[in-house]
C-alpha cells in the first residue's frame, strides 16, 4: 500500500462537514424520484468515513481524467461492476494469466450484494475504485445527495473488499461537471474517466460482439489510454462481451508496444 503523510487539517474538517450534511440527507430521505435509484441502506448512510492514508492526487484534481498524464505507451484496463458477476471468473482468469493489473470501479450497492466478489477482486491484487452507491444520475440529486453517495459506496467497498479503495471516483454515466468533479475531489476523490469504453456491456441483444469490442479498444490506443469495460450484463442475460474480449484486447494492445499499467502508479507521481 502506497502511505504518505495525512491530508490537511482542512480537507479533514470539509470531509466531515460533508458527511454529516450527506448523513441528514440520507436519514430526511431525499433522492429525487427521478433519480430512479434507490438510496443508501440505513447501515451505510451515517457512517465514518475513514480518509485515504496516503497524500489525496491533487495533480489529479479538476479534471475527468480521460488519459493518464503521460507520453509513454502506457494503458489501463479498468471495469465497471453494478449489476452482476457473471464475468469475474473469466475476467480475472485472464488477468492472472496474461500477468495484466486491471482497476475495478465498484458500486457500494454491488459490493453489498456481492462482498464475495468485492474481496476477491482486491485479493487477487487489483485497485478497488468508487462508482457511487446506486449508480444514479448525479445532475438530477444535489449536492449533499451526491455526496452521501460517494461516502455510502466509500463505506461500503471497505466493508465488503477488506482494503483501503483507492481515491479514484468514476461518475455514473460518464456524466460530468466541472462542479460535479469539484464536489468529488473536495471529498477526497479524484474523478477517473475512460479515453472509450468497448461497449462490450451491451451484449448481442444491443448489436455488439467480441470483434467490435476488441476494435473499439485498438482504436482509442495513444499514451495513457483508459480502456473502461465492465464485468456484467445490465439485463443479467447473454455472454458477458467484455470478459470473452479481454484475451484480445491485451494481446492487441502489447502488439502494438503498449504497456499495460496499474492506475495505481498515478497515485506515485500525482503531486
Amino acid at each position: 500500500m502506497i502511505t504518505s503523510p495525512a491530508r490537511p487539517r482542512k480537507l479533514r474538517s470539509l470531509l466531515n462537514v460533508t458527511v454529516a450534511l450527506a448523513a441528514v440527507a440520507a436519514v430526511l430521505g431525499a433522492a429525487p424520484r427521478a433519480a430512479a435509484a434507490e438510496p443508501p441502506p440505513a447501515a451505510h448512510r451515517a457512517a465514518a468515513v475513514r480518509p485515504f492514508a496516503g497524500e489525496p492526487p491533487r495533480a489529479l484534481y479538476g479534471s475527468e481524467n480521460r488519459t493518464m498524464p503521460t507520453r509513454r505507451r502506457v494503458v489501463a484496463l479498468t471495469f465497471n461492476a453494478a449489476w452482476n458477476t457473471e464475468g469475474i471468473p473469466s475476467v480475472l482468469g485472464t488477468l492472472r494469466r496474461r500477468g495484466a493489473p486491471a482497476t475495478f470501479f465498484l458500486t457500494g450497492d454491488f459490493a453489498v450484494r456481492h462482498p464475495g466478489a468485492a474481496r476477491g477482486l482486491a485479493e487477487a491484487g487489483h485497485g478497488i475504485g468508487n462508482h457511487s452507491y446506486s449508480h444514479p444520475y448525479f445532475a438530477r440529486l444535489r449536492p449533499a445527495q451526491r455526496a452521501a453517495e460517494v461516502l455510502a459506496a466509500d463505506t461500503a467497498l471497505r466493508t465488503a473488499a477488506g482494503t483501503e479503495p483507492l481515491p479514484f471516483f468514476r461518475f455514473p454515466y460518464g456524466e460530468t461537471t466541472p462542479r460535479q468533479i469539484a464536489e468529488v475531489n473536495a471529498l477526497g476523490f479524484a474523478d477517473i474517466e475512460f479515453t472509450t469504453d468497448t461497449n462490450g456491456y451491451l451484449g448481442r441483444e444491443g448489436g455488439m460482439t467480441v470483434r467490435e469490442a476488441v476494435r473499439r479498444a485498438v482504436a482509442a490506443l495513444r499514451p495513457g489510454a483508459v480502456i473502461q469495460m465492465h464485468v456484467g450484463t445490465a439485463a443479467g442475460q447473454g455472454a458477458v462481451l467484455d470478459a470473452l474480449a479481454l484475451p484480445r484486447i491485451i494481446d492487441a494492445v502489447r502488439a502494438r508496444g503498449y504497456e499495460i499499467t496499474d492506475l495505481r502508479s498515478l497515485l506515485r507521481g500525482a503531486r
